[in-house]
């Protein structure tokens, strides 16, 4: 990891992940809406200006203040051999304490889907809460339904927990989610997996 002055910079085999800039508006936009039909079932309902320069630049200051902060890690995946983005991944709700834990979050532009790429990343940032945040658990939540995003998870090392009813709006409604954890010092087994194909 080399820590910058306008931020981080995690390096990993094929990315670099580091805080959103202004200049990546255009990027962002477009694969967002080349995107669109592929990302919308799995996340909130997006605002009528989601794609907006304005929501945007909201968007770079939150990332800014949520790292100076040490609440989030907001992150964007660019590709370290043409400087392509590839899709975003967040370590939210960051809380200290007795807890030591944050939420991951992630998304993908569809052309760079089912290349290992947000495998890459999410190995790389639970490495990095553990080792460089001191967290001693970082959790994800996905639609029960979402094969890929459960997949990814249990590759890189997540147990399910089990199911959060009415966990987040999705697409605009109210939907259930499975729980997901990685521990830092995990005795845990396999822990089965209950709910509906």
């Amino acid at each position: 990891m080399l820590l910058r002055r306008r931020g981080i910079r995690i390096v990993t085999e094929r990315m670099i992940l580091r805080l959103p800039a202004h200049s990546d508006f255009r990027a962002w936009t477009s694969l967002r809406r080349e995107s669109a039909v592929f990302l919308q079932p799995w996340e909130p309902q997006w605002s009528n200006d989601h794609l907006s320069r304005r929501a945007f630049t909201n968007r770079v200051h939150w990332a800014q203040r949520a790292h100076s902060g040490g609440t989030a890690l907001p992150l964007f995946l660019i590709r370290q051999s043409d400087n392509s983005l590839l899709g975003a991944i967040t370590l939210d709700n960051i809380r200290r304490g007795p807890a030591q834990v944050g939420t991951l979050g992630y998304w993908i532009g569809q052309p760079f889907a089912r290349q290992g790429y947000m495998r890459e990343a999410i190995s790389t940032l639970t490495h990095h809460a553990f080792t460089e945040l001191g967290l001693s658990r970082v959790e994800a939540a996905c639609l029960p339904e979402n094969r890929a995003s459960r997949g990814v998870l249990e590759s890189c090392g997540f147990k399910y927990e089990g199911v959060a009813q009415s966990y987040l709006q999705i697409n605009g409604r109210w939907s259930n989610h499975v729980l997901y954890a990685n521990l830092r010092h995990d005795r845990r087994g396999k822990v089965q997996d209950i709910t509906p194909n």
